[in-house]
């Protein structure tokens, strides 16, 4: 779920917090990708387009197709991608992956309806709502990109929160994941739609946290508690406090601390035993593998190990397999050379500070053509 209504707030009162770009913007660039959600789209976006992919034996090949050919695109861009995939989730989770289970059970009945009915569309809606990434997807999607020479992250909790914990150290420049969680994770860089802004013929969207800081007139610490009152997959919200009053409420009190002393708890009811502070605590000091320890190396594709991996059962084309591998070695090869901006830092002379020095020489100037010997006026 991420943090509802963020992005749509920011977009409203920090628009200079949110860049659109192009996939060849980050040439040179190491990427974090949360994993899960990007196997997630590509499940959703091969059934959008008609029925699943296969093996022979009736297994789902859609993230595997998503993962290999959507990376290959990352790569011949010139971004180094890294896989983060998920960890166990934090016990105060529960309640949201309960409520997905619920929706889950929801639409499995809606679409026995549709079914029954012929609806077409209501068919296609409520198969989407049952697309789920499994343990499994997960496991050969990461032997999937070892074959291909991509590093993997396994987180020991939150995927966002340890893409956050790579940009804050250094390892990548971006975290790029659909969940506005990253910001909250203190993500310095955050890019939305990056694995299929191509596909989509959409932009990326670069957000940067300090101008979203600067452009809601918030710290770290107020974001945090805003996102909280926004909605977040930790603990409920305040009912009746949407994302206008929830940032009015933040800018005047500060804390949600006090928020609560200050509000009609009547008419703005919190959640039953809101545990709003131990929700804060997973964001500011999340459960995350020092980066430090986290190598991360990117290396030739293994092609005949792709071929025997992703051809036979699995069906895909030997051909365009080994093609894709050759796409990765050029594109290797290619990118070599880094981004300009690692070696340069390019400097500028203010106006007033060049202005004086060029006023200094053309003073000297004028000295040596007037002084030193030179046949200049007579004073009066």
């Amino acid at each position: 779920m991420g943090i509802l209504g963020l992005s749509k707030l920011i977009a409203d009162i920090a628009p200079h917090a949110v860049k659109e770009m192009e996939i060849k913007n980050y040439f040179g660039r190491k990427i974090a990708i949360d994993a899960s959600m990007s196997l997630y789209q590509f499940l959703i976006a091969v059934r959008s387009e008609g029925a699943q992919l296969v093996s022979v034996d009736g297994e789902t090949t859609s993230h595997l197709m998503g993962t290999f050919y959507r990376t290959i695109r990352l790569v011949e861009n010139g971004i180094k991608p890294v896989y983060v995939f998920d960890g166990k989730p934090p016990d105060m989770k529960a309640h949201q992956l309960n409520k997905r289970a619920e929706r889950r059970e929801e639409a499995e009945k809606e679409l026995q309806k549709a079914t029954e009915a012929g609806d077409t569309a209501s068919v296609d809606k409520f198969n989407r709502r049952l697309v789920k990434v499994t343990k499994q997807h997960s496991e050969e999607a990461k032997q999937l990109l070892k074959l291909m020479g991509v590093p993997v992250v396994d987180a020991p909790c939150e995927a966002e929160a340890q893409c956050a914990a790579l940009v804050k150290s250094g390892k990548v420049f971006a975290a790029a994941t659909e969940d506005m969680d990253a910001l909250t994770f203190g993500a310095p860089v955050l890019l939305r739609h990056l694995t299929f802004s191509e596909a989509r013929k959409m932009p990326v969207q670069e957000f940067h946290l300090n101008n979203v800081l600067q452009g809601l007139e918030l710290k770290q610490n107020e974001f945090i508690d805003l996102c909280i009152l926004l909605g977040c997959d930790y603990c409920g919200s305040i009912r009746g406090v949407g994302p206008k009053r929830a940032i009015d409420l933040i800018r005047q009190h500060r804390t949600l601390d006090e928020v609560l002393k200050n509000i009609d708890t009547e008419k703005y009811q919190p959640p039953t035993d809101w545990d709003y502070e131990r929700a804060r605590s997973l964001f500011m000091e999340p459960e995350v593998a020092d980066p430090k320890d986290i190598e991360l190396k990117w290396t030739d594709p293994d092609e005949e190990g792709l071929v025997k991996f992703l051809c036979g059962d699995r069906q895909f084309n030997e051909e365009r397999v080994r093609n894709g591998a050759k796409k990765l070695i050029k594109a290797r090869t290619g990118t070599t050379q880094a981004r300009l901006d690692g070696f340069f830092t390019l400097t500028t002379t203010p106006n007033s500070k060049r202005k004086a020095e060029e006023d200094k020489k053309n003073s000297a100037k004028k000295k040596t053509k007037t002084g030193g010997g030179g046949r200049g006026r007579k004073p009066k």
